[in-house]
C-alpha cells in the first residue's frame, strides 16, 4: 500500500515551517530584501491567497497575499500594503527562476489582470503529478502523504479567512507559508524519485548464473 492510500488518521502530521522563518513583507524595504534572497535561488515555492467573496455578484479584489518560499524561509507579500509591486514583479517574471506550486491556473490570470505581472517559468505540480488517464489535479495533501508519509493540515476556516487584513494571525501565517514551501519540498522529492527511477531502469539485473 502506498503512503497516499493510508488513512489520514494513521499519518503523522506534517511539521510545517517555523514561525521564526516566516517574513511578512509589508514594506518596499522588506520587499527588496526578499527579492535578493528569492532571486538567488534556483527554484521557489509559489502560491497566492485572496479574501473570499460570499455575496452574489461580489467581485474579488485579490490577490491580497503572494507567498514565495525557499527551503529555509517563506516570504508573504501583503500586496495592498506595498507602495510598489516592482520587487514582486521582478521575482515572478524572472525567466531563469523556476516557480512551483499547486493549482496555479487562476493565479496567473489574477496576477496579470490586477497587478500586471506575467508569471513565467512555472510548474503546476497538480498537473505534472497526475498519472496518465487520471482526471483532475493532485492536491498538496495527497502529494505530502505520498512523498513524505505525513498529513498536511489544511483548515477550511483559515483558508477562507480574511487575507486582506493588515494583521494576519499566527494560523494564517503558517497556513500561507506552508502552502508555498511544501510545494517546493514536494518538487524536490518528485525530482529525486524520478532520478532514482532512471537509475533503477539503467542498472542491469545480475545474471542468475553469475554465482555459479
Amino acid at each position: 500500500m502506498s503512503r497516499a492510500e493510508l488513512g489520514e488518521a494513521e499519518l503523522p502530521p506534517y511539521p510545517g515551517i517555523a514561525l521564526a522563518d516566516i517574513c511578512l513583507v509589508n514594506s518596499e524595504t522588506l520587499a527588496d530584501e526578499a527579492r535578493a534572497v528569492l532571486c538567488a535561488a534556483d527554484v521557489i515555492g509559489f502560491d497566492t491567497e485572496s479574501k473570499p467573496t460570499f455575496r452574489k455578484g461580489e467581485v474579488s479584489t485579490g490577490p491580497h497575499l503572494v507567498q514565495l518560499a525557499t527551503e529555509e524561509r517563506a516570504f508573504l507579500f501583503q500586496v495592498q500594503r506595498l507602495g510598489s509591486n516592482a520587487a514582486l514583479k521582478a521575482i515572478l517574471e524572472a525567466p531563469r527562476l523556476l516557480k512551483v506550486g499547486f493549482g496555479l491556473g487562476n493565479d496567473h490570470s489574477v496576477l496579470k489582470t490586477r497587478l500586471d505581472i506575467a508569471v513565467c517559468n512555472v510548474i503546476d505540480l497538480g498537473e505534472v503529478l497526475r498519472g496518465p488517464g487520471h482526471r483532475g489535479t493532485v492536491g498538496a495533501k495527497v502529494a505530502v502523504a505520498h512523498f513524505f508519509g505525513q498529513k498536511l493540515q489544511k483548515s477550511k476556516k483559515v483558508g477562507t479567512s480574511n487575507w486582506a487584513s493588515p494583521q494576519l494571525n499566527e494560523r494564517q501565517l503558517r497556513y500561507a507559508a506552508d502552502d508555498a514551501q511544501v510545494a517546493l519540498r514536494v518538487y524536490r522529492a518528485w525530482l529525486q524519485s524520478r532520478r532514482e527511477a532512471v537509475l533503477a531502469a539503467a542498472t542491469p539485473m545480475p545474471s542468475p548464473l553469475s554465482d555459479q
